[in-house]
């Protein structure tokens, strides 16, 4: 398998989030990427400059940051739809996975193919790897994220290119990937989420050495996702056996459930829901299943409580 690095910079109304198009918020204004052989070798490169259509203006930070000028956007850049039209010639049709730094390279590059009507040809659910997840798992505590320019001084390697700039964030993130234990930590594949199961057979679950993961497709309403009985069972992580419930699913917030189960086997595993908005306002559930320990039972019957007196002692679900 081969992997694209890919990073993007992108623009956003010079007005405000409230003057923004749409479903639209970001237009892109730069592609790079470094494509990696099996070896985390780079094989090839590619970058393109986009010339902006919607949001004609540099927003003062992106200017700031990227030190891009408008003049040489409008003069040098090519039209989105040419500029992806190349990128995915060049991404060609050897099995690959691509490989961001973070969460919203992936997604913004499709919101764009949606704004111009470019065919979708990734696969779905679309998986990558977060090399910023991946890094942080082997070299920090697995929650804080590092930036990209402090992995690469902690790593010590020379920043000889500057940052926030698509192809020079492409091959710093390409050096990093490359000192992973891809053994190890490359079981921890990403999802992006801009395009959901679109049916109950599309729905699907990955695993993962000390967790699951579901997701559902979209409803009308958040309360929905919990009657889907695939979404409020509770099965055990190491055997799979349907588990009886010690904690039964209440919410905890508008945004989460929680839930705790026992395998007479392996003991107790604690189910997470995370309610999410798609693209189109539309509500989704995520559901987490994890091993679980007597503290962290004493811990969610104390969340429990606490969220009984917030809502004035209503009965939970």
């Amino acid at each position: 398998m081969k992997y694209i690095v890919l990073d993007l910079e992108w623009n956003q109304s010079p007005r405000g989030k409230e003057d923004s198009v749409p479903h639209f918020p970001f237009e892109i204004i730069e592609i790079g990427a470094v494509k990696l052989n099996e070896r985390m070798e780079p094989e090839s490169e590619f970058q393109r400059l986009i010339r902006p259509q919607v949001y004609r203006q540099l927003h003062f930070k992106i200017s700031e940051v990227t030190r891009m000028d408008i003049g040489e956007l409008r003069q040098k850049g090519a039209l989105f739809c040419d500029a992806i039209e190349d990128f995915l010639e060049w991404c060609g049709d050897e099995e690959f996975r691509f490989c961001t730094w973070g969460s919203m390279d992936l997604t913004e590059l499709q919101r764009n193919m949606a704004y111009y009507r470019v065919d979708n040809p990734f696969p779905q659910p679309l998986l990558y790897y977060d090399v910023q997840k991946l890094y942080c798992l082997q070299y920090g505590d697995g929650s804080r994220k590092e930036s990209l320019d402090q992995a690469v001084e902690e790593q010590e390697i020379e920043a000889e290119r500057p940052f926030h700039r698509a192809l020079c964030d492409a091959r710093y993130t390409g050096k990093i990937m490359s000192l992973l234990d891809m053994d190890r930590y490359g079981v921890y594949v990403s999802v992006d989420y801009y395009r959901l199961p679109g049916s109950k057979e599309e729905e699907f679950c990955l695993y993962f050495p000390n967790y699951s993961k579901r997701v559902s497709r979209t409803y009308e309403n958040r309360e929905d996702i919990m009657k889907d009985k695939d979404m409020s069972d509770i099965v055990c992580l190491h055997c799979s056996r349907m588990l009886r419930k010690k904690i039964r699913w209440f919410p905890c917030g508008q945004k989460l459930y929680l839930c705790l189960g026992i395998c007479p086997e392996h003991g107790y595993m604690r189910g997470k829901v995370r309610v999410k908005k798609s693209e189109y306002d539309a509500y989704y559930g995520i559901k987490t299943i994890k091993a679980a320990t007597e503290e962290d039972r004493d811990a969610l019957l104390q969340k429990r409580e606490d969220m009984k007196k917030r809502r004035g002692g209503k009965k939970t679900t």
